[in-house]
């Protein structure tokens, strides 16, 4: 591990804090001035640079506020500890407002020093693993074994001219699959046109879909090119498919036929070699029998269908995608990016998100202009989060939240993700296997049943990773047990389950139950 740099005047509080640090197996290295820790940043490597430090504000040769940013202009993400024997507001805001991680008034219990520092160290070594996923992720982030589903089915489509329907709740996604599908495709040197078919009146969906010539209507004073032909050669994403008028679901028809189209008031048929993606969080099924929308173009776009899960679905991704957008924001806005405790990642992992990663995206807006430290702890939250129940409850009926208890669901394993249509007809789910967890007798109904129940369950249903997928909803239910055991210390939860330390933390890192 990094050294903690210490800088203080006072040789005193320099040798006290070395010593109750290096008893608790933590490096140092001392400095007395800022001059000196800017002389030791300039020459410092990736490896022996700081892992925190923890500075006095009033020193000789310069100010611990002033070194605070001049040390984040090198080093945006280094946790920085300020202490004051002056413990005034002005000094507290300005701490603060300079990014500091905490602030420690002197004289301080030595002991809770040494607790604080310890959070600083290991909040700074979550944000280096994170810092490391984000920086080798790809454009859609996801370990969700859901997630990377959806990423092995873009891979197999990659070199496919095939249409593709997305399907998926508002604000899962949906447009950001489309421009993966194209960026990995052999169309990507062309355009990508994307249009929301639910956003632009019905009197100019046509000529904004096909153009429209000059003079064709009151106000048409130019040629004006649509976006199938601003698309040709790449690919055009039709958002919302399903709010589509019907008239112009039978000109949308034609040109999936045979490739060609009139702009509105034109004679001339234009070609466009365009590849569509589709996409609708509706259920378009339900609409075709509905007669809203039409069957043939729905055959025509349901080719290769690729479904989104929901946010809640996928939880452990969570905290990944909360990191990532809070560093985002704060670029964004130009300010020092804001760390969130454990404890608010787990208030917010119970949240429903009935607007999905739009909806955790904002939320992280929210945070970066309003929480009032650099910290986000979970009384930061919006209200709307704060409330949320326990994931396992917010689907429950009125009498189980009384006490009665829920059948546990094992192996539902949904429908596949990726599905072709109509020609090939799609793989049907296993009914899914309902145990009564509470009710069931060792004999009868051990996990281990459960589990083969499970697995069978996956299996049938065509997955290919049931492995890992079980594996590490196994590991993840045996550590968080163990870690429940032990109210949370990581080395007795280890001896406990006879694994190592390392191995522990390891675990606890790839299966984010930080």
């Amino acid at each position: 591990m990094k050294p903690i740099w210490i800088v203080d005047d006072d040789q005193s509080i320099r040798f006290v804090l070395e010593k109750a640090l290096l008893r608790e197996g933590l490096p140092t290295r001392s400095f007395t001035n800022p001059r000196e820790v800017l002389a030791a940043l300039d020459v410092a490597t990736e490896a022996n640079g700081p892992q925190i430090m923890v500075s006095d504000i009033r020193m000789p040769g310069g100010s611990g506020l002033d070194l605070l940013e001049k040390v984040h202009l090198k080093l945006p993400g280094l946790p920085v500890i300020i202490m004051t024997a002056f413990s005034d507001l002005d000094s507290a805001v300005s701490a603060f407002q300079g990014g500091a991680f905490e602030y420690l008034p002197k004289p301080f219990d030595l002991h809770k020093a040494v607790e604080l520092i310890r959070r600083a160290v290991e909040e700074s070594q979550r944000e280096e693993v994170a810092e490391e996923r984000m920086a080798a992720a790809p454009e859609m982030l996801g370990q969700a074994p859901a997630m990377q589903d959806v990423f092995r089915a873009i891979g197999r489509l990659s070199q496919s001219m095939v249409t593709v329907m997305i399907t998926g709740e508002s604000g899962s996604g949906k447009e950001l699959v489309a421009r993966a599908l194209h960026k990995h495709s052999p169309r990507a040197n062309g355009p990508f046109i994307a249009i929301n078919t639910a956003a632009i009146p019905k009197d100019l969906l046509e000529s904004e879909l096909f153009g429209h010539e000059r003079g064709a209507f009151t106000g048409a004073q130019t040629l004006r090119r649509g976006r199938f032909e601003q698309a040709d050669g790449g690919t055009l994403f039709l958002d919302e498919i399903g709010d589509m008028p019907s008239d112009l679901q039978t000109r949308l028809l034609r040109v999936l036929s045979d490739g060609h189209f009139y702009r509105v008031g034109g004679h001339n048929a234009v070609k466009a070699n365009v590849r569509v993606i589709a996409a609708t969080h509706q259920d378009l099924e339900q609409r075709v029998k509905e007669g809203s929308f039409r069957e043939d173009l729905y055959h025509r776009l349901n080719v290769i269908r690729l479904r989104l899960p929901a946010l809640r679905e996928r939880r452990e991704d969570v905290f990944m995608l909360t990191r990532h957008f809070l560093q985002q924001s704060a670029r964004q806005l130009g300010v020092e990016p804001k760390r969130i405790s454990e404890a608010a990642l787990r208030q917010l992992s119970l949240f429903n998100f009935p607007g999905n990663v739009r909806q955790l995206e904002n939320i992280c807006h929210w945070l970066t202009v309003m929480a009032p430290a650099q910290v986000i702890e979970p009384k930061d939250l919006p209200p709307e989060v704060q409330g949320a129940a326990p994931a396992e409850t917010q689907n429950l009926t009125p009498a189980e939240k009384a006490g009665q208890p829920k059948p546990e669901r094992v192996g539902d394993a949904g429908k596949p993700l990726l599905t072709a249509s109509p020609e090939a007809p799609a793989p049907v789910a296993s009914q899914a296997v309902v145990i009564d967890v509470a009710n069931a007798s060792p004999a009868s109904s051990p996990w281990e049943t459960g589990l083969e129940a499970e697995a069978l369950a996956l299996l049938t249903a065509g997955h290919s990773d049931v492995w890992e997928v079980l594996t590490r909803r196994f590991e993840s239910r045996l550590i968080q047990a163990a870690l429940a055991n032990t109210h949370g210390r990581r080395i007795e939860a280890a001896h406990k389950l006879g694994i190592g330390r390392n191995t522990i933390t390891r675990k606890i890192q790839e299966l984010n139950l930080e």
